[in-house]
């Protein structure tokens, strides 16, 4: 983990954004003491395809049901809980 003063930072904010990118994490400070960190960012879930959803959906339709007697039981746990 890195320290940069904000005026020195501002100098040199490309190399310090590589080096976030190269997964390391860097301090900008004030007066010596830390304000900001600059860090990678998080990588995001890969969104899904039509085609994708489509075979979840399925998938999940060609489960049985939980039928009556799981939907009283979380019922009567709800109720329990009051």
């Amino acid at each position: 983990m890195s320290s940069y003063s904000i005026a020195a930072a501002q100098q040199q904010l490309t190399r310090l954004i590589e080096e976030a990118e190269a997964g390391e994490t860097v301090t900008i400070t004030r007066d010596g003491k830390p304000i900001a960190e600059l860090r990678p960012a998080r990588a995001t879930a890969p969104s899904l395809s039509k085609a994708e959803i489509a075979a979840l959906r399925s998938r999940r339709d060609a489960r049985p049901p939980l039928g009556d007697a799981a939907v009283a039981i979380i019922r009567e746990m709800r109720e329990a809980e009051r």
